[in-house]
């Protein structure tokens, strides 16, 4: 099983599509709440060079946001990434 891990804030739209795509394939994820950790919004930002959130990873592979994730799945590689 991969590991992934998801930096999220508590009302981000495009953090509650993420994970409800994950959920909706039963994949577990480490979630990481930033809206009120700034120790790990500045590690969410060194390791995505990025600020915005979700900020999402798949065994240490930065897979970007939300967008990214859907894309993944609209052509069938983020099946592939998830199998390892």
């Amino acid at each position: 099983m991969p590991d992934v891990t998801i930096y999220t804030t508590r009302f981000c739209p495009y953090c509650v599509r993420a994970r409800a795509l994950l959920d909706s394939k039963d994949i577990h994820y480490t979630e990481i709440a930033v809206d009120t950790d700034y120790e790990q919004r500045s590690i969410m930002e060194q390791r995505s060079n990025q600020t915005s959130v979700p900020q999402i990873f798949i065994d240490e592979q930065h897979i970007g946001g939300c967008d990214d994730l859907h894309a993944l799945e609209a052509t069938g590689e983020l099946d592939t990434r998830l199998a390892g």
